[in-house]
């Protein structure tokens, strides 16, 4: 277990940075190259433990992946009906996306196909993807009566279902749409609250029949997706700007520029809950790349207050929990989130190890059964920390340790490889 040691900046944050790419898309790129046609040419791969699991499993299922370099690989798909039954189990190490996503495509598959990972993913709940997938024909078995994985998945003659999400999940939603394009009718499908949309806008760009309207996207089986000019290109990750966002928020005087972000509307809640907070960002340069909007983000240190967060914004901005509560901690007032116990059920259970470590370096922060409440501003202080085998926690400690009084030491820093493996680098960059 590595240790990472640092103390508070000494002066402002400046400069202009940029941040790993944007590890959702990365993921749907390479499953979608692998059931296009032909060759796929992805730039801007994020290279992670997780994305290496997905493509792992997709080679074990008949695609050919070369590597050109760390962050450019050529996809060699193998079309819609062509992928082939894996000889050994599809391990997803501790990628929910990686399982999830999958499951949709081998449940397309006429053949068996058993889904297994680390420790930590085997208990992440699977319920809310088997059932949906169940109705579609599939036969799914999981431990915990059909919670748990590992999953087996016999898949094949897949029929078109209407179906309302009881919680609204990306993943859950895409592996349903994944799974729709080998079935024998549309299907539709209903989510409470929106959440984000890559698999959709991927999907619509490669010759999916797909209608979206509201909250509700209606799917058509297909026998070919077709990838636009035969490459993807991935934005920069939303997620992974976060963290810099609140670091120069908060670092009196600071003023970064972080270049060529995803600004994809299902993604950026965190900028409507922080311009309530009076925070100082402007977004600017926005384009499209691969039809996924971005822009650069310009931050500036800002004086914050609390707000309330709940209903819809909370999918817009469910990974950035964690580094919005360090942001809490110096806001003026009460800040409160409710609607958000999906983050009991991420990496680690996301709202008691944020109350759990936060509180060590003090904060004050009220657990809730679906949320938190924090009260500020507060001063924090240096404190010796763990990060749970979260990379978005161990980050968020990493920002809170820059404004707080003396070291903080985090342990279990490597799993910050999980999305950002060069945030030490971009840090010293701009400090």
């Amino acid at each position: 277990m590595s240790e990472f040691h640092i103390s508070p900046i000494a002066k402002p944050l400046r400069g202009t940075i940029r941040v790993p790419a944007d590890k959702s898309i990365s993921h749907r790129a390479a499953i979608l190259g692998a059931l296009g046609d032909g060759e796929t040419r992805v730039e801007n791969f994020l290279p992670s433990e997780t994305t290496h699991a997905t493509l792992n499993c997709l080679r074990a299922l008949g695609a050919e992946i070369e590597t050109i370099d760390a962050t450019t690989l050529v996809v060699r798909g193998r079309g819609m009906r062509a992928l082939r039954e894996p000889n050994d189990v599809l391990f997803c190490a501790g990628s929910g996306t990686t399982m999830r996503l999958l499951s949709g495509v081998c449940a397309g598959q006429n053949f068996l196909s058993i889904l297994d990972g680390a420790p930590a993913l085997k208990r992440r709940p699977m319920a809310r993807v088997a059932e949906p997938l169940r109705a579609m024909g599939a036969t799914i078995l999981a431990r915990d009566n059909g919670k748990l994985p590992p999953l087996a998945i016999r898949g094949g003659n897949l029929r078109g279902i209407d179906y309302t999400l009881p919680v609204a999940s990306a993943q859950v939603k895409s592996a349903i749409l994944l799974a729709a394009l080998f079935a024998d009718s549309p299907t539709t499908v209903r989510e409470p609250s929106l959440s984000r949309d890559h698999t959709e806008r991927m999907l619509k760009a490669c010759g999916a029949e797909l209608q979206i309207a509201n909250r509700e996207s209606r799917i058509h089986p297909t026998s070919r997706l077709a990838i636009p000019n035969s490459q993807f290109a991935i934005p920069n990750d939303f997620s992974s700007a976060a963290f810099f966002l609140i670091a120069a928020l908060l670092a009196p005087q600071s003023e970064i520029c972080i270049q060529a972000v995803g600004v994809n509307p299902t993604r950026t809640g965190l900028l409507d809950a922080l311009a309530r907070m009076g925070a100082q960002i402007k977004i600017e340069n926005t384009r499209n790349e691969s039809g996924e909007p971005i822009a650069d983000l310009i931050v500036r240190a800002s004086e914050l207050r609390a707000t309330e967060i709940a209903g819809d914004e909370v999918p817009r901005m469910i990974d950035e929990f964690p580094i919005l509560a360090i942001a809490a901690t110096q806001a003026r007032g009460e800040t409160s989130v409710r609607d958000a116990q999906e983050l009991r059920v991420k990496e680690s259970d996301r709202i008691g190890t944020l109350a759990q470590e936060i509180r060590k370096m003090g904060a004050q922060i009220e657990e809730r059964a679906d949320g938190f409440v924090i009260a500020g501003p507060t001063p924090l202080r240096g404190a010796r920390v763990h990060a749970h085998n979260d990379h978005r926690l161990a980050m968020s400690l990493a920002v809170a340790a820059l404004v707080a009084r003396g070291e903080t030491v985090i342990d279990g820093w490597e799993c910050v490889a999980d999305s950002f493996p060069n945030f030490e680098n971009v840090l010293r960059a701009c400090s």
